[in-house]
C-alpha cells in the first residue's frame, strides 16, 4: 500500500501536467477538446479510484497467488522474459474483461464511468471505477499462472500496463503508420469511445490491437464518420460517485419493478442496455437516438465558478498527496476517515458544478467532517509536526470553502452562461 502511494505521488503530477499541456495545445491550435468542468470531473474521478485502491476496498474472489500455487505446471525464473510474458498475459486478460464489461448488463456498471465523458481527451482516461468491491476475473490470468509467473512480477507489471493506456486518449494524434497494425493508437481508441452505430462496442484491446483482429471486434476509424463520444444513456452529471452507481441503480430498480419473474433474474446477464419490455413502456430512460443531434451535458457555470472549481481541485490534490505520502503515519483507522473526507470533498465539489440544490448540504458535511478530523487528530494527521500552522490553514480553508460554495450555489441563475463546448 505504501509503495503504491509513493508511485501515485510521482504519477499524479505527471498526468496532471499532460492533461493541462493537452488543453493548452488544443487552445493554441484552435481545437480545445478539454472543457474545464469535464476535466475537473475526470480528475476527481481519478482521485476517487486511487483513493479506493489505497484503502484496499476490494477483494479478489480468486487470488492470482492461489492459482499459481495450485495450477502452475512450471516455474519461470525472474528475468526479462517473465516480464514480457506477464505483460502479454495481462493484455490478453484485459481484452476479455473489457469485452465482458461492455456486453453484459451487470458488468457494464464497473466500466460506465470511463465512457461517461462526452469529450475524448487525456483527462477522461483517468475516469476509473470505484464500484468494484469483488474482483471476479482474476481467472483470466490462468495462462500466466500455468507458466508459474510469480505474483510479484504481475504486481509490478499491472500498474505499468494500466498507465501505458493513458497516452492514446487524445484527438490530437492522427494515424501512426505501421504502428496502427501492432498497438492500440489514438485512432483505434477514438473508435472505442464513440457511440456512432458503426463504432459502438469495437476495439476492446488495451495495448496490442491484435486481440481485436483475432476475435472479430476491430473497426478502423473512418474519415467520413467523425466519432461522437459518451454513452447512449447520458449520465447528465459531473459527479463521479453518482456515475459509478447510476447504471446499477437502474438495474436494481428495473428488477424490482418488472412484473415478469424471468426478467427479474435475467436482466443482470442480458446484453448491456437491455431492459424488460414493461420497464421500457412504463419507465422510459433518456437515450440518444441521433448521435449527431444531441446537446452535451453543460449546466450553467460562470467564469468565477469554473475558476473556483479549479482552485478546489488544487486543494484536493494537496490533501490527497499528503495522504499518499504519509500512509504509515496516518495509519488505520485514520486512512479510512481521511478517505471519507476525500469522498465528501469530491461529492460536494461536483454537486456544486452540477447546480445541485443539495450542494451546500454536502459542503457542510465536508466542513464538519474536516473540523472533526482536526479535533480528533490534534492537528491534521501529523502534518502539524512539519508546520504548526497547518491545522489552522485547513480550518480556514474549510470555512472559506463553505462560504464561497454556498454563495455560488445561492447566486447561481439560469441566465448564467454555460461553458462553451470547446472552452
Amino acid at each position: 500500500m505504501e509503495t503504491y502511494g509513493k508511485i501515485l505521488l510521482i504519477a499524479m503530477p505527471i498526468f496532471l501536467m499532460l492533461v493541462l499541456l493537452e488543453k493548452w495545445y488544443g487552445w493554441r491550435k484552435g481545437n480545445d477538446t478539454v472543457r474545464t468542468m469535464d476535466m475537473v470531473s475526470s480528475l476527481a474521478s481519478g482521485i476517487t479510484n486511487v483513493t479506493k485502491d489505497v484503502l484496499g476496498l476490494s477483494v479478489a474472489i480468486i487470488s492470482y497467488g492461489w492459482m499459481v500455487q495450485h495450477f502452475a505446471i512450471t516455474h519461470i525464473e525472474e528475468g526479462l522474459a517473465v516480464y514480457i510474458i506477464a505483460f502479454i498475459a495481462l493484455d490478453f486478460s484485459g481484452y476479455w474483461i473489457h469485452r465482458i464489461q461492455h456486453t453484459t448488463n451487470v458488468f457494464w456498471n464497473a466500466h460506465i464511468i470511463h465512457h461517461s465523458s462526452e469529450e475524448f481527451n487525456l483527462a477522461c482516461a483517468l475516469r476509473q471505477s470505484i464500484s468494484v468491491f469483488f474482483k471476479l476475473f482474476t481467472f483470466f490470468l490462468l495462462p500466466a499462472a500455468l507458466l508459474g509467473v510469480p505474483g510479484n512480477v504481475i504486481a509490478v507489471v499491472a500498474p505499468l500496463h494500466l498507465f501505458i493506456q493513458f497516452w492514446y486518449h487524445t484527438q490530437h494524434i492522427d494515424r501512426m503508420g505501421i504502428l496502427e497494425k501492432i498497438i492500440v493508437t489514438p485512432s483505434h481508441h477514438r473508435v472505442h469511445h464513440a457511440i456512432n452505430p458503426e463504432y459502438i462496442d469495437k476495439n476492446y484491446s488495451q495495448v496490442f490491437i491484435v486481440w481485436d483482429k483475432l476475435f472479430g471486434s476491430f473497426q478502423e476509424e473512418r474519415k467520413d464518420i467523425p466519432p461522437v463520444y459518451g454513452i447512449t444513456h447520458p449520465v447528465a452529471t459531473w459527479n463521479p460517485i453518482k456515475i459509478n452507481f447510476q447504471h446499477m441503480a437502474h438495474l436494481v430498480t428495473d428488477a424490482w419493478r418488472t412484473s415478469h419473474w424471468m426478467d427479474k433474474a435475467r436482466i443482470w446477464f442480458m446484453p448491456t442496455g437491455w431492459r424488460p419490455a414493461d420497464m421500457i413502456e412504463n419507465y422510459p430512460l433518456k437515450k440518444i437516438e441521433d448521435v449527431y443531434a444531441f446537446e452535451k451535458y453543460n449546466p450553467p457555470s460562470s467564469p468565477g465558478l469554473r475558476s473556483w472549481s479549479m482552485i478546489q481541485l488544487v486543494f484536493l490534490l494537496l490533501f490527497i498527496s499528503y495522504l499518499f505520502g504519509n500512509l504509515a503515519d496516518v495509519g488505520s483507522p485514520g486512512i479510512f476517515l481521511y478517505g471519507l473526507f476525500i469522498f465528501l470533498y469530491i461529492y460536494a465539489l461536483t454537486s456544486l458544478m452540477d447546480a445541485d440544490k443539495q450542494a451546500p448540504v454536502w459542503e457542510a458535511l465536508k466542513m464538519v467532517t474536516g473540523f472533526y478530523l482536526i479535533y480528533s487528530t490534534g492537528g491534521w494527521f501529523g502534518a502539524e509536526k512539519y508546520q504548526a500552522s497547518i491545522p489552522y490553514v485547513v480550518g480556514f480553508y474549510l470555512v472559506v470553502s463553505m462560504y464561497l460554495s454556498t454563495s455560488f450555489s445561492i447566486n447561481r441563475k439560469v441566465s448564467v452562461p454555460s461553458e462553451s463546448n470547446r472552452s
